[in-house]
C-alpha cells in the first residue's frame, strides 16, 4: 500500500468528503473550531508566516451583513448553515515572522519590507492555511462548504480592515439530508503529473 493513512481517512478527509451545501442545525462549538485550529496550524508555509485569520460569524446579526454580500446563489446556504468562517489573508504577517521564525528574525525586513511582496505572499500562504482548515473540518467529522461567490470589497468593508483580503467564505457544520451534488469528474494522473 503506498498511502500510510488508513482508507477510512483517506475517505474522510478525501474520497468521500464534499462541498456540503446543506447542513443540520446540530451546532458548532468553540472546542471543535480550537481543536480544528490546533490541528490545521502545523500546515507548512513559507518562512512558517501565519497569515491566514479567520472570522467567526456567529451572531444573528453579523450573519444577516454577511448573507447581504453573498451571490444569490450563496445566500440561502450561509443564512442557515450552523457556523460561518471569513478566511482572509492578514497583509502585515510580517509583524509576526520574529516569533515564528526565531532562528531568522530578519527576514521580516530582508524579504517582506515592500507591501506588495507581503501582498503576493500572504495571498499564496492564507490560500494554502486555507485547504488546511477545510481539511481540519473535514477531520473533525464536520463539513465545510467553501464559496468565492461574494462581493469581496463589500465583505471586507463590513468585517475586516486594509490589512486583511478576504479570500473565501466557508459554511461549516453536519451535512443534511441533500447536502452533495454528485461527484465531479476529477483529472486523472496522466493529465497532471509530468516527469522531466
Amino acid at each position: 500500500m503506498s498511502l500510510v493513512l488508513a482508507p477510512t481517512a483517506q475517505d474522510l478527509l478525501f474520497r468521500e468528503a464534499r462541498t456540503a451545501n446543506t447542513f443540520t442545525d446540530e451546532p458548532v462549538t468553540e472546542e471543535q473550531v480550537q481543536a480544528i485550529y490546533d490541528l490545521v496550524k502545523f500546515g507548512p508555509t513559507a518562512f512558517n508566516q501565519t497569515p491566514l485569520r479567520v472570522t467567526l460569524v456567529r451572531s444573528a446579526e453579523a450573519r444577516e451583513r454577511l448573507v447581504a454580500h453573498m451571490s444569490e446563489g450563496n445566500q440561502a446556504k450561509t443564512a442557515t448553515a450552523p457556523l460561518v468562517a471569513i478566511l482572509s489573508a492578514d497583509n502585515e504577517f510580517h509583524e509576526e515572522l520574529p516569533q515564528l521564525l526565531p532562528h531568522f528574525p530578519q527576514a521580516k525586513d530582508a524579504f517582506f519590507a515592500e507591501r506588495p511582496v507581503r501582498e503576493n505572499s500572504a495571498q499564496v500562504n492564507a490560500a494554502l492555511q486555507a485547504g488546511y482548515f477545510i481539511i481540519g473540518v473535514r477531520a473533525a467529522g464536520l463539513a465545510a462548504g467553501p464559496m468565492t461567490g461574494f462581493d469581496f470589497a463589500g465583505v471586507q468593508k463590513e468585517f475586516l480592515d486594509e490589512d486583511h483580503s478576504p479570500l473565501m467564505v466557508v459554511n461549516i457544520g453536519r451535512p443534511g439530508d441533500d447536502a452533495w451534488f454528485p461527484r465531479s469528474p476529477r483529472l486523472g494522473y496522466e493529465q497532471v503529473i509530468t516527469t522531466v
